[in-house]
């Protein structure tokens, strides 16, 4: 049986207000499946009653546990491939050649989740023999500091790795340790995790060269995409370039960025304020 009405405004709300996700009446069936986990952890016999207690005041962080169960979606290594392709075949070549004596590369992984994105990142990086010798910098960040922590640690189960992971790679920049795979540290130490709420007024940071920000704008409404769009319009370098999910675009929302012609991949680079590229 699904949560009540009001058991799911109550969610809905709160999901909204700490992490300016949408939840649309008829995602019920949503809420029951990432939260029934959750209240099993913590004996309670449903969902319903999980979010009856979230209402005490004094549950903050149990309400932060919500909010994450809520808000950690699904992620491979190598998810969907061609980013990746483009990445190696004509991003870096580009930026190595124009580059030149300045041999920084930084790559920012947003909602990484468990850290599949930015180890695979990781993994193309080492394997161009090109960036050798260069300063090499993933940034991985994500509202969840319970998934943050997985990422960190480098650890994945025989079923994680077996989706989209090549099995050269895997031996290669993998240990194995009883049932998992932990990451070595060649690719771990070039990447920094940290906690950012994309919603949220973000930080200054570093300049990047390329966003990988894949997924994620497709559960926020109309003016909280804006905003993201434009905080990343202004970390990307004026040469840089942006990654988007399948289902999302820039178009009606900044125009500050044009998209490329390559095949199958949301790809976008900087308009300056000129109108160039």
């Amino acid at each position: 049986m699904l949560i009540t009405e009001n058991a799911f405004d109550y969610v809905a709300d709160l999901v909204r207000e700490k992490a300016a996700i949408v939840l649309d009446a008829g995602k019920e069936y949503l809420v029951e499946a990432r939260l029934a986990p959750l209240a099993r952890e913590e004996g309670l016999p449903d969902v319903e009653a999980l979010i009856e207690r979230i209402q005490e005041p004094t549950n903050e962080r149990l309400r932060e546990r919500v909010v994450d169960a809520m808000t950690t979606n699904e992620t491979s290594f190598f998810r969907d491939v061609v980013p990746f392709d483009i990445l190696k075949n004509s991003i870096l070549p580009e930026i190595i050649e124009r580059r030149n004596g300045t041999k920084r590369l930084t790559i920012w992984s947003a909602a990484c989740s468990t850290g599949q994105e930015p180890y695979s990142i990781a993994m193309l990086l080492r394997e161009f023999p090109a960036l050798q010798g260069w300063d090499l910098r993933i940034l991985a960040t994500d509202l969840s500091s319970a998934v943050l922590e997985r990422a960190a640690s480098g650890t994945y189960r025989q079923m994680e790795v077996n989706r989209g992971l090549p099995a050269t790679l895997l031996v290669k920049y993998f240990t194995q340790r009883d049932a998992v795979w932990v990451a070595k540290p060649e690719i771990r130490d070039i990447i920094e995790f940290s906690s950012i709420n994309l919603a949220k007024p973000w930080k200054p940071g570093p300049t990047v060269d390329v966003m990988f920000l894949r997924n994620v704008m497709i559960y926020f409404d109309e003016e909280t995409k804006k905003r993201i769009l434009d905080q990343a319009h202004k970390c990307i370098a004026r040469d840089g370039y942006l990654f988007l999910g399948a289902a999302e675009t820039t178009m009606r929302l900044h125009d500050g960025f044009v998209r490329m012609p390559f095949d199958r991949a949301c790809c976008y680079r900087i308009v300056d304020e000129a109108g160039g590229q």
